[in-house]
């Protein structure tokens, strides 16, 4: 399954979901969906993800239970 790291990362920017939607090209709800783990974001979307908090997307998105 794939988890996320999103919501912290936004906390630690004090950024809002809107924030992170305009920075990468999506609507806040996509932003909110990815959050809760209800959608997988393409590799795309996941690397732009990481970009916008400058960090590897390895930091952003691992597999968990995926043993």
């Amino acid at each position: 399954m794939l988890e996320n790291k999103v919501r912290e990362l936004r906390a630690r920017f004090r950024w809002t979901q809107l924030d992170l939607a305009d920075a990468i090209g999506v609507t806040r709800q996509t932003i909110g969906l990815i959050e809760k783990g209800d959608y997988s974001p393409s590799v795309t979307m996941a690397l732009k993800v990481a970009k916008a908090f400058n960090v590897t997307i390895e930091e952003v998105f691992y597999l968990k239970g995926d043993d």
